[in-house]
């Protein structure tokens, strides 16, 4: 073996990862977010995250990816460490659908259809549909598939490269006398961990493995102790990503080292017990690429059905290891709000993202509904409630606004795109709406502190129009929740009856002013309360008008002109609205 073929090999080895890097983006972006939607929702009991484990590996290609995904996702608090034992199972067994793939390159025949089968028969025209879909395509998915079929192509090609660059290795005593190191299966585990830990793939270790035993040279008892030693290679993603996280994500990275090292430790013993007691000729016999992949498999499955049953033990094994401080015992430590580390899979961050935007708008509509609350029955508690959640919202603005910028800048799918555009845009809302909370709060302390109280008409016709403005926030809010269209549409019409009531009540407040029935001071206080009311009607309007213009692409001013003009379902809504509010007040209105 010379210098160009050292040359091939790492060349190969760049191709086949660089292939891998492309595939598994195109895929997780075709996945989209409802990975961490699915992850919630089917880790309610074993075989459910053992299912899912191995099919979400097979979408996208990583069980690493998978792994950090865990760490991350029980870093921000949305899962727990229980609920990621069965996935981190399923994903060692959906990896190995890549050595399948892969062992397609060891195929003999001289049939033409076993020949289609050969990656460098495949590859090239694959290659050609992907680019073609890539160049011609309009839609951003149709793209994705593309370049899923590119990355392919580029890492079948690499695994050819691979198996060219080690082919004169099958001639070489060098590489023989090499050989016989890994006689000795410890050897042979230390060796599978640490190559796959420094590239971090075990797809690529398991490749150039299979691209080794088409010299000839690779027998089985050389291969499966360094196949043995992959498994636990892998696990250093999770480690790597487990830095600087809180202690139950570090017990997601033990979880799945402890899976592998119990594996090894177990069957790697039987295995030449097994070979001691009956003589295995199996030991000896040389390995291809195909018996590799079985190898592989055997392997995972087997130790997933041995520990599948004793997942709470391997739990409590991770906290012997991690224990809880003192600190965490007392006060469970607090959860990273957007972890870093799910920017990896930008699907399952924007995801995130929107799980912790709704609680920022649930927390900014519980604000407002308590400052609303506040102003007929006055509190201290809930005005100290108010502050704290006013403190919370706005660290959820600067903490979303950076992370969804970070999130831009990824290749992201058109869906993806229009959600991350939707969140930028309403957080900014919510986040006012709470402001403008703390200014009715401010409003209901400065009337408890100096004693002042409205009379019976001004506190009806205000308990009218909180009730009007509640109305509208609820449903601005499960437009958004739901991310529903006709709902969002009931907004405006109720948003304009807000407007016109708040007029009416500063006529009214004028007239009782004229007749001496409200002081100048209160009248202050009367003022900003329905400034604050209508700012945030409006607010509400705004967070409505987002999901109709982004998802209808329409220009939302133009499209609220020609509808307070000329539509009649629009004037319907108002005046139902209208009227229902009027006679809360105490006067009917005509239509």
């Amino acid at each position: 073996m010379d210098i160009f073929s050292v040359i091939m090999l790492l060349g190969g080895l760049a191709f086949f990862l660089y292939g891998m890097n492309v595939m598994s983006s195109g895929l997780e972006k075709l996945a989209g977010s409802k990975l961490e939607i699915i992850l919630k929702k089917m880790t309610s009991n074993k075989l459910k995250s053992l299912l899912l484990g191995i099919g979400i590996t097979v979408a996208i290609q990583s069980s690493s990816a998978l792994t950090v995904m865990l760490v991350g996702l029980v870093n921000s608090g949305i899962m727990s460490l229980s609920q990621t034992i069965g996935v981190l199972m399923g994903s060692n067994i959906g990896t190995t659908l890549t050595a399948w793939i892969l062992s397609l390159s060891g195929i003999e025949s001289e049939s033409v259809f076993m020949q289609m089968l050969k990656p460098e028969t495949f590859s090239p025209i694959i290659a050609l549909i992907g680019v073609i879909m890539i160049m011609m395509a309009k839609h951003n998915r149709t793209k994705d598939i593309g370049r899923i079929l590119v990355g392919f192509a580029v890492l079948m090609t690499g695994m050819t490269l691979m198996s060219d660059a080690v082919s004169p290795l099958a001639d070489s005593p060098q590489f023989s006398s090499l050989l016989t190191a890994f006689q000795n299966p410890i050897m042979g585990v230390l060796v599978g961990a640490v190559f796959t830990g420094i590239i971090q793939s075990s797809a690529a270790s398991v490749g150039i493995l299979q691209a080794l035993s088409l010299t000839g040279q690779v027998t089985y008892g050389m291969a499966i102790p360094i196949i043995m030693g992959q498994n636990i290679g892998t696990c250093v993603t999770a480690l790597i990503s487990s830095i600087g996280v809180n202690r139950s994500a570090k017990r997601v990275a033990i979880v799945h080292i402890c899976f592998n090292c119990i594996g090894t430790i177990i069957f790697l013993p039987i295995f030449y017990l097994v070979h001691w007691l009956l003589g295995l000729s199996l030991i000896t016999t040389a390995i291809d690429p195909v018996g590799i992949a079985f190898s592989h498999t055997v392997f995972n499955v087997l130790t997933t059905a041995l520990l599948l049953p004793f997942t709470k033990q391997l739990e409590k094994l991770a906290y012997l290891i991690i224990k809880d401080s003192k600190k965490e015992t007392e006060n469970r430590e607090k959860r990273e709000l957007l972890d870093e580390r799910l920017l990896a899979t930008p699907a399952v961050a924007i995801e995130v993202c929107r799980s912790v935007t709704l609680e920022m708008a649930e927390l900014s509509k519980q604000t407002m509904e308590l400052s609303i609350g506040l102003l007929f029955n006055y509190n201290d508690e809930v005005k100290a409630q108010i502050q704290e959640n006013e403190e919370k919202i706005d660290k959820y603005e600067d903490k979303l606004n950076a992370y969804l910028v970070r999130i831009s800048k990824h290749s992201i799918a058109s869906n993806d795109n229009r959600t991350v555009s939707k969140m930028l845009h309403c957080i900014g809302n919510f986040e006012r709406i709470g402001d403008h909370g703390i200014n009715i709060m401010e409003s209901a302390y400065e009337l408890h502190v100096k004693g002042l109280q409205f009379s019976s008409d001004a506190e009806r016709e205000l308990h009218t129009l909180c009730d009007a403005l509640l109305e509208t926030l609820n449903l601005s809010y499960r437009a958004f929740r739901e991310d529903d269209l006709d709902v969002a549409h009931q907004v405006e019409p109720l948003e304009e009856v807000v407007d016109t009531l708040s007029v009416e009540l500063k006529n009214r407040h004028i007239k009782r002013l004229q007749n001496d029935a409200c002081t100048v001071e209160l009248g202050y206080i009367y003022q900003d309360l329905l400034t604050n009311i209508e700012r945030v009607s409006d607010h509400c309007s705004n967070i409505a008008g987002v999901l109709i213009e982004i998802d209808e692409q329409k220009n939302i001013h133009k499209y609220l002109y020609k509808l307070k003009e000329n539509d009649e379902t629009f004037q319907k809504s108002y005046h139902d609205y209208l009227n229902q509010y009027y006679l809360e007040l105490g006067q009917p209105k005509a239509e």
